[in-house]
């Protein structure tokens, strides 16, 4: 089921009138109604793919509770890696079999020794990458006794199911969600509204920035051999502005929907087009990730301990694996591979922690510096999701080889002025914004004037998704993933 789908629309106010006014008494019925519409919500997509949500929470669930009984090391290692084999098995099986295969078959054509071996026709559940990582960070905090493992089995099947952020994040961690299924939740009508506005912004951004840009960034992209080099820069800032507006948007409305439900999600999105340097873009994008690979994978290798050559090892490890994650594509690990290189200079130096504020606070533009940080970084993230957009990594080179070519001093073929304006609105709001958590976030300011500013904004973001939406149905695009 889609956030902007008509589906959802009827979805959620039945969900909701449920949960507040006929489960309100008893904290297990409204946990057990939350477990059954998350199933109905994914179910809604392909119900058969249940079985592994299901039995991936039954696994991690049994191997908690055995965790909390277990003293010995050995026995508890083996526990430990049961969840992180059946959990990654499943993971790898939907999501790298023919990937694995079919460079298995070159690596040894390459040899000259022929292969026969058929690709299944494996369809990727949605959501299992999220899903799988939100398992994992629960097992491994019991094994490492930062938890103590839930025997309430409906509690826990609603952490792992729950439907606003089921299939596509944030990854919450179980020590600040789960905790939540066992405290009493009373309506509050304040974070309710605080959360339609949150929902509100991300429809905006999903139906209004990213789909827009992602009818040109598609054209421009499945044609790029016809363009001119700056309608390809056009076409990857276009994608730049998809990505972020549909992935945010996905977090928004998720943290949103769970604000309706008397829940809080941690912010998945920091207004990482501002960041100064790449590092600061990593910690404001996709936020519950990025910290998952820093505190699971990171840290456990040494971090940014030891030898240079140990620092080197590790950042290259983690951005190629965030890659690997994203999909089953060596574009994937090329885009990986580049942000481990943007990265490297900044951590070789100790300048990683440089830039913790936000950026240009308390004034209303950045100055000089801060403007071309910014522009710098961006202009470095561009050219990274190339590589992330392209359908293979001669397609990326092409595209950028076309660029960087002097095709890039023509007029552009394609010049949508009414979308860069939505977009250049689009980062107004962020910017004047960018201390919040998230957009659309309401004044604090109680002046007449700041909530007729207010209002004007709320109705200008409404019109616009009534007359900007695509009128489609468009899955967001981290489905895939």
């Amino acid at each position: 089921m889609l956030f902007n789908s008509i589906d959802f629309a009827i979805f959620l106010p039945i969900i909701f009138i449920l949960y507040w006014f006929v489960t309100n008494k008893n904290l297990k019925s409204q946990n057990l109604l939350i477990v059954i519409s998350s199933y109905i919500f994914y179910g809604w997509w392909d119900w058969r793919f249940l079985s592994l949500i299901l039995f991936s929470t039954v696994i991690d669930y049994l191997i908690g509770i055995s965790l909390s009984k277990q003293e010995n090391q050995n026995k508890r290692k083996m526990l430990l890696w049961t969840s992180i084999l059946v959990n990654l098995g499943f993971l790898v099986f939907f999501k790298y079999y023919n990937f694995f295969l079919d460079n298995f078959i070159t690596a040894f054509s390459f040899f000259g020794t022929e292969i026969n071996a058929n690709s299944l026709n494996i369809i990727l559940p949605v959501g299992i990458s999220f899903y799988t990582f939100q398992t994992l960070s629960y097992t491994i905090d019991v094994y490492k006794r930062k938890l103590e493992p839930t025997k309430d089995f409906i509690a826990f099947s609603a952490f792992v199911s729950f439907f606003p952020q089921l299939v596509a994040g944030p990854i919450e961690r179980a020590t600040n969600l789960l905790p939540q299924f066992f405290t009493k939740r009373h309506f509050d009508y304040s974070k309710a509204v605080d959360g339609m506005r949150q929902i509100l912004w991300g429809l905006f951004k999903k139906m209004v920035i990213a789909d827009n840009c992602a009818q040109y960034a598609n054209i421009i992209f499945n044609n790029s051999s016809e363009y001119s080099g700056s309608t390809l820069v056009l076409g990857a800032i276009f994608f730049t502005f998809q990505i972020y507006g549909d992935f945010s948007g996905y977090s928004d409305i998720a943290i949103g929907t769970s604000r309706l439900f008397g829940f809080n999600l941690n912010q998945n999105f920091a207004f990482p087009y501002f960041s100064r340097d790449i590092a600061e873009f990593w910690r404001r994008w996709h936020i519950s990730l990025s910290t998952w690979f820093r505190d699971y994978l990171y840290i456990p290798l040494g971090g940014s301990r030891g030898s240079m050559w140990n620092k080197i090892w590790n950042v290259f490890i983690i951005f190629l694996v965030s890659g690997f994650w994203h999909g089953a594509n060596w574009t994937f690990i090329i885009w990986g591979a580049l942000n481990a290189l943007y990265f490297l200079p900044i951590l070789l130096t100790n300048n990683n922690r440089n830039n913790i504020d936000t950026v240009a606070k308390g004034k209303y533009f950045p100055n000089i510096k801060e403007f071309s940080l910014i522009s710098l970084t961006f202009g470095l993230t561009v050219f990274a999701w190339i590589f992330f957009r392209a359908e293979n990594i001669g397609h990326a080179l092409s595209y950028v080889s076309t660029i960087f070519s002097t095709s890039l001093f023509k007029y552009s073929e394609i010049f949508p002025s009414g979308l860069l304006l939505l977009i250049l609105f689009f980062i107004s709001i962020e910017w004047i914004n960018r201390n919040k958590q998230y957009g659309l976030q309401k004044f604090l300011n109680q002046k007449l004037r700041f909530q007729i500013l207010d209002n004007l904004l709320l109705f200008i973001v409404f019109w616009s998704i009534v007359i900007w939406n695509s009128n489609k149905e468009v899955e967001f695009i981290y489905f895939q993933f």
